[in-house]
């Protein structure tokens, strides 16, 4: 790896060559020591700007209102100038603000996260932008990861905030006082490729621009414009009518079975707790705009509150003793697996939370328990073949949780990019009943140098579902080398899919497994009698020129109650690069050698295409 490393700017899709400088190397404390604008704060260990949040960490920066926006926007820019083009940096942050109104513009960079710690959106008020633009990246969105806002209410001056974003980047439970839009501002090629709205109310109208892909879920929007691959509403008030492909609206009135995020909250004593939101069945809007939302308060000093350096074991003997867990941002390098044991227990990361598995070690491992939730964690590869970095349930049960489902929420997995390292599953859920709400499952194809090539960072699958009545929201699985996703369980839902094949394929010769070119982005096995999907699109960009094919996009058994609805290829090769020859099975016409900008093919029937 050099001194200071050089990213590869890959459009999510089509390519465009580069080779930039990025900040590296730089810890926090050094960044900010000398400027002006520190970050680091005089007061003394245990306290975080006069108010009692210690247990929190030095990365999480708490505001009040009394601090002054002057101050205020000081420390946000300077997080900002560390974390804009910090992609593949070892910095994390949050920044929380107490109940109030400020008069704040902030810009979201990497790994930052954001949070109202109110107890409903309308508790801090930022008079100002919550913006996610990419002038870092030449006007390219297509790699604005790793940031989040929620909790809050953003009314912007001029009447328009931006969160141009790719993947995992989730906005959850904000009230935007005005319109919203989803792209780069000018200038550059304004390109962006994903995103996710959940529980948050738009008064105006929504703008997805040049948006590729994006999933909104149980929001109020006044109205929604602009479409280009896959956009899909489920529980949505005020979304468009279902129209795919021609725009590609997949609408979906209401959300089968959820509940929101846990987000962390303080009281006017400055006492904080974490709110776990109550179950919902068949439910449209948000949790909070007609009132309270329902569920349960924990306080915080029921947590082990974690910071990097912490071991699995220490964290094991609390969750043992029945304590909650309470990720504070960095980077944690685990050489054992963490276990969660207890029915509702509540496991919750902060600015990006980053676990590493060092030694092989399954991070996470969820017993086959009822109301387990984890949420905003990012779990890596760190060794050279770690067999599945998070788990939830350990081999097929009879068992059913459907009374209080275990959720995972915002939970993202990386293989190379930051560190080489390989896997074989990211994602392995073997329990019944669970859901999940936002999952990027990523093997990188671009990233610091020496952690990225097909031998480099090898992983085989994103997600293997092996319970039943498993439910996902959101799923977005990427560049791994066999079936990125596959399905054993029955009963499954997934309500989106975004997907790209591997880009780094080397010859056809070692993408082919028997006589099928490739595999399938999206597998479900041929025992599932019953298993519906929608909004699906996978698409291809083979980038070493080597004429690559994959035969299908979706494999699934010929069977009625299997039934993908609104599914979507395209090819973003040109000449001599390969591309899908089959939608679905051996149904639907080759996407192939991209003509300008794209090739793409899109299929409406709502009954199996089979």
């Amino acid at each position: 790896m050099s001194v200071i490393p050089t990213r590869r700017t890959v459009l999510r899709g089509a390519a465009v060559a580069a080779a930039v400088p990025l900040a590296g190397g730089i810890s926090a404390g050094s960044a900010f020591a000398s400027s002006s604008a520190s970050v680091s704060s005089s007061h003394e260990p245990g306290n975080v700007y006069g108010h009692s949040a210690a247990a929190l960490g030095p990365n999480v920066l708490v505001f009040d209102p009394s601090m002054g926006d002057a101050a205020i926007q000081a420390k946000v820019d300077a997080v900002f100038a560390l974390q804009e083009s910090n992609q593949f940096g070892s910095e994390r942050f949050a920044l929380a603000f107490r109940p109030g109104t400020y008069h704040v513009d902030i810009n979201v960079g990497f790994y930052t996260h954001v949070l109202g710690l109110g107890a409903a959106p309308g508790d801090v008020v930022i008079n100002g932008h919550v913006t996610v633009d990419a002038q870092w990246f030449e006007g390219n969105g297509t790699q604005n990861f790793w940031r989040a806002a929620e909790n809050l209410t953003i009314v912007p001056p001029d009447g328009l905030n931006r969160w141009a974003v790719a993947q995992a980047c989730p906005l959850r439970r904000v009230h935007i006082k005005g319109n919203a839009t989803l792209w780069p501002s000018p200038p550059g090629n304004r390109w962006s490729s994903g995103g996710y709205l959940a529980d948050s109310v738009v008064d105006g109208y929504v703008e997805s621009g040049s948006q590729q892909q994006w999933l909104s879920r149980n929001d109020t929007i006044g109205s929604w414009t602009g479409a280009n691959w896959n956009m899909v509403f489920v529980g949505v008030q005020g979304a468009p009518a279902q129209s795919f492909p021609t725009p590609p609206h997949t609408t979906i009135d209401r959300t089968p079975v959820v509940r929101e995020k846990p987000f962390l909250t303080v009281d006017r004593h400055g006492s904080y707790q974490v709110f776990v939101p109550a179950l919902r069945r068949n439910s449209t809007g948000t949790t909070w705009a007609s009132g309270p939302a329902a569920g349960r308060t924990i306080a915080l000093s029921r947590f082990f509150v974690a910071r990097p350096g912490d071991s699995a074991a220490e964290i094991n003997r609390a969750l043992e003793r029945g304590q909650h867990l309470l990720f504070t941002p960095g980077i944690y390098n685990l050489s054992s697996t963490i276990r969660v044991t207890r029915p509702g227990t509540v496991v919750l990361g902060l600015g990006y939370t980053t676990l590493r598995s060092t030694h092989g070690n399954t991070l996470i491992e969820v017993a086959d328990v009822s109301g387990v939730t984890v949420a905003g964690v990012l779990v890596e590869a760190a060794s050279t073949h770690t067999p599945v970095l998070l788990r939830v349930g350990h081999g097929r049960s009879r068992r059913r949780h459907d009374a209080d489902p275990t959720a995972l929420f915002d939970v993202f997995a990386r293989i190379g990019g930051a560190i080489a390292g390989g896997a074989g599953v990211s994602v392995q859920i073997d329990s019944n009943d669970v859901f999940c709400d936002h999952l990027w499952l990523w093997r990188a194809d671009h990233g610091l140098d020496d952690t990225v090539g097909w031998a480099v960072n090898p992983a085989d699958t994103g997600i293997l579902v092996n319970g039943d009545h498993v439910t996902t929201y959101g799923l977005f699985v990427e560049h791994y080398q066999k079936y990125e996703v596959l399905w054993n369980g029955d009963h499954g839902r997934t309500y989106f899919f975004q997907n790209e094949h591997p880009y780094d394929v080397p010859t056809q010769s070692a993408w082919t497994h028997g006589s099928t070119k490739g595999y399938a982005a999206y597998k479900v096995a041929d025992r599932v009698r019953e298993h519906h999907a929608w909004g699906l699109g996978s698409y291809c960009f083979f980038n070493l020129n080597a004429d690559i094919y994959t035969d299908r996009a979706y494999e699934i058994p010929d069977t009625p109650g299997v039934v993908f609805t609104d599914l979507m290829t395209v090819c973003l090769n040109g000449p001599g690069g390969g591309g899908i020859v089959h939608c679905i099975n051996d149904a639907g016409d080759p996407v192939q050698n991209g003509f300008g900008t794209y090739n793409m093919k899109a299929y409406s029937n709502g009954e199996s295409v089979v």
